[in-house]
């Protein structure tokens, strides 16, 4: 099949699959893994689902997954935290979207290289997904855009961040702030298709639960399990690309230097060797890449990559809770970062900064991290998305602020082309 076709076919399957109350479409954007075991995976219609309620929902999945092990993908909510730590959440939440919700799919349909296979349903699904119409142009409404933060409030707030920084509660916060739209009629599928094209990125993902959609173009892997290995890839430091070549190059070479990012990147590498540490067979742990520098689009980013060999004592869904949520989006020591983030943030993150991924019949499973995405409650017409950064000692308020909006800037060039 020629890249025309894929490209086409991709296309279709959207649009098929969003027909469905529930579905998720997770797509490498063509980036080469060396952990991934598919360039894209779409799973539609929901067989069973579990949205877990109780204050166990790690041990919900755990049963949900031994009672039919198989393949089922699902949503981590950032709000988890509060069910493995003392911790709780008192921000506005205009989303409200499941804190974990899984789903067993009717169809399921993989894409590696050329090949295209039916993992889940009758083989002439393809049929009804070549017949779709292509992915129509759709004008939306007249989209206002709003910050739940002024500049001069976010720099306020970093500044007093800093004082924890200095009284020795933190050494590192992630700060994160909502932008957001009221009354938005948007169409999800073109909007997802505008933001791939806009912003491809590694672990992308459309996921819909009814009139609820995540549509991310995030560039993080929160965990993946392969075999008795566990892999992880933490993401600090960003750069802003240029479109002179050599402009671009030095601006690659000035992050992979620069030693303020450097400090922000090891701060949460050690973090995630902690958490691993927790479900490893002892002295397993390992950094496997420290500062490597990756180019999407709009930025550069150093993105680090820690792995270990799983206890076999230890159950993978147990693995999954011990190093959740990722530590990028936390900041180090990890419960003191989101006690602070609880007490600075205005607005709840909810599915921002979880996870969406799948788990396999092996016992398998590959999670992103919920960043770069818009988040839509179609029903109310809301429009959310968050963006933030690592704030330590030697952060500049302003420009971490002109950080925040260069990573806002694919959503907003999706939003108000």
């Amino acid at each position: 099949m020629s890249i025309q076709d894929l490209y086409s076919f991709k296309q279709k399957a959207l649009v098929w699959a969003a027909a469905f109350d529930v579905c998720c479409i997770l797509d490498s954007n063509g980036y080469a893994d060396p952990y991934g075991n598919f360039d894209l995976i779409i799973a539609a219609g929901d067989q069973k689902v579990l949205n877990a309620r109780s204050g166990h929902k790690f041990n919900e999945l755990k049963a949900f997954y031994e009672q039919q092990p198989g393949w089922m993908f699902g949503l981590l909510g950032y709000d988890l935290k509060n069910e493995i730590e003392l911790l709780n959440s008192t921000g506005s939440d205009q989303l409200n979207f499941p804190e974990l919700f899984f789903f067993i799919p009717q169809y399921l349909i993989s894409i590696k290289g050329n090949a295209i296979t039916v993992l889940k349903g009758p083989a002439d699904i393809l049929d009804t997904i070549n017949h779709m119409g292509p992915i129509a142009p759709k004008a939306n409404t007249a989209i206002q855009i709003q910050s739940r933060l002024s500049k001069a409030s976010y720099i306020k707030t970093v500044e007093a961040l800093q004082q924890h920084i200095v009284r020795g509660d933190v050494y590192e916060i992630n700060f994160c702030q909502e932008f957001f739209a009221e009354h938005a009629a948007i169409d999800p599928v073109y909007i997802y298709h505008r933001l791939s094209e806009v912003s491809p990125t590694p672990f992308s993902g459309f996921f819909k639960i009814k009139d609820q959609y995540i549509l991310s173009a995030s560039p993080e892997r929160f965990l993946c399990k392969r075999g008795n290995r566990l892999i992880s890839q933490p993401i600090k430091g960003t750069a802003r690309r240029s479109k002179d070549a050599k402009e671009d190059a030095l601006i690659r070479q000035a992050l992979r230097d620069n030693t303020k990012e450097q400090a922000e990147n090891v701060m949460i590498v050690d973090l995630v060797r902690n958490d691993l540490t927790k479900s490893a067979v002892k002295g397993t742990v390992q950094v496997d890449e420290l500062f490597g520098i990756y180019g999407f689009p709009q930025v550069y980013q150093m993105i680090s990559t820690i792995s270990c060999e799983l206890d076999p004592e230890v159950h993978f869904i147990d693995a999954i809770k011990q190093a959740f949520p990722m530590g990028s989006m936390t900041g180090a020591p990890k419960v003191k970062a989101m006690e602070l983030i609880e007490t600075y943030e205005y607005t709840k993150r909810g599915a921002y900064s979880g996870a969406i991924g799948y788990i396999t019949p092996d016992r398998n499973f590959d999670f992103n991290v919920v960043i770069r995405s818009l988040l839509y409650e179609a029903k109310a017409g809301y429009l959310s998305f968050q963006v933030g950064g690592a704030i330590t000692y030697a952060s500049q308020a302003a420009a971490e602020y002109e950080e925040c909006l260069l990573k806002a800037s694919a959503m907003v060039q999706t939003l108000i082309p």
